[in-house]
């Protein structure tokens, strides 16, 4: 049982760690389409566009922004 939670630790850690990053990007995507009203400026919230936004932060938000109004 020992051996088995330290092989799993990594893994469970780095998967933890993304999700909180994904919750970030949520808060993210939130925030700016709050703020982006104001000036007609929107991003949808979706799964893929949180874990963007979560695992680059601001720039992440700022090339989906570029990305949706290009394509």
């Amino acid at each position: 049982m020992g051996l088995l939670l330290r092989l799993l630790k990594k893994p469970i850690k780095w998967i933890l760690k993304l999700l909180l990053h994904v919750l970030f990007g949520y808060v993210y995507l939130f925030l700016f389409n709050f703020i982006g009203a104001w000036f007609g400026v929107s991003l949808d919230v979706n799964w893929i566009t949180a874990v963007v936004s979560g695992v680059f932060g601001i720039p992440g938000v700022l090339v989906l922004l570029v990305l949706k109004y290009i394509l």
